[in-house]
């Protein structure tokens, strides 16, 4: 391959993710602000931000294929954000017992110098079991969850949180759809089984 990957985002997530494909990428932190606009809806939302960290990053790696995505999570209608304190995700997780939370992924692919650029959003939607007090407190204190939409990290202990999941890619929860994305490189040529 003679245009390189960069894949917007430090997470280490993301990155596993990307690794999947066995394609070379390198990585690189996008500066912009994540700060949604007004009556902006989820979808909308992620798929402006993962575009916005790849053109970010558009200025450094003009001859690259850039890789963004950026996700929410909405349950009951609001978007619930990062829970950063173990109160704060122990309310979350209470609020998600028993109830449905759907998660949207944006995914953007830009390649600077051409102006090519595709952008998407992929939902998959989490179903919670019924939660005691006692079991939210022991997974919080276990897994610590307080820098993952939803306070669960659904690729560890967070699965035990679940009654079903529905989506067309399990990677989308984690942050990264790689179904898609695999679909949007093979569109530009770049195929990870060739």
């Amino acid at each position: 391959m003679t245009t390189p990957l960069v894949l917007a985002s430090t997470s280490p997530f993301r990155q596993a993710l990307m690794s999947k494909l066995g394609l070379p990428f390198i990585t690189a932190a996008p500066d912009c602000n994540e700060s949604p606009l007004p009556h902006e809806s989820a979808p909308e939302l992620v798929q402006r931000l993962a575009l916005a960290k790849t053109e970010a990053l558009a200025a450094r790696y003009p001859d690259s294929w850039i890789i963004g995505s950026d996700q929410v999570c909405v349950l009951n209608g609001e978007i619930t954000g990062k829970p950063h304190t173990v109160e704060k995700a122990c309310q979350q997780l209470a609020a998600a017992s028993g109830n449905t939370i759907t998660f949207y992924t944006g995914l953007a692919l830009l390649q600077p110098q051409s102006g090519k650029q595709s952008v998407i959003c992929e939902p998959f939607i989490v179903h919670f079991r019924e939660l005691s007090a006692e079991e939210i407190r022991g997974y919080v204190d276990k897994e610590k969850p307080l820098q993952c939409a939803g306070s669960f990290k659904s690729e560890g202990l967070g699965i035990c949180l679940f009654d079903r999941l529905e989506g067309r890619d399990p990677n989308t929860l984690i942050g990264l759809p790689l179904i898609a994305l695999d679909e949007m490189l093979r569109k530009v040529g770049i195929n990870a089984l060739c």
